[in-house]
């Protein structure tokens, strides 16, 4: 692990970004059960990730 990012919605922890290699490439560790799906998930990119996490956490709670 090289780094890592809280991902957050209105306050509710959901998961880790895990920054794993130099190239950026992230991977997501759920949290939170909202989110469970994208558990494992491997991105370049953390605002990608990010826009894939955040709609199914405020889906959940509609």
């Amino acid at each position: 692990m090289l780094g890592s990012t809280i991902i957050e919605n209105n306050g509710v922890f959901l998961g880790v970004a895990i920054l794993i290699s130099q190239t950026g490439l992230r991977r997501f560790y759920a949290a939170h059960e909202s989110v469970r799906s994208l558990h494992n998930e491997t991105v370049h990119d953390l605002a990608a990730l990010q826009a894939r996490v955040l709609p199914l956490a405020r889906k959940a709670v509609v």
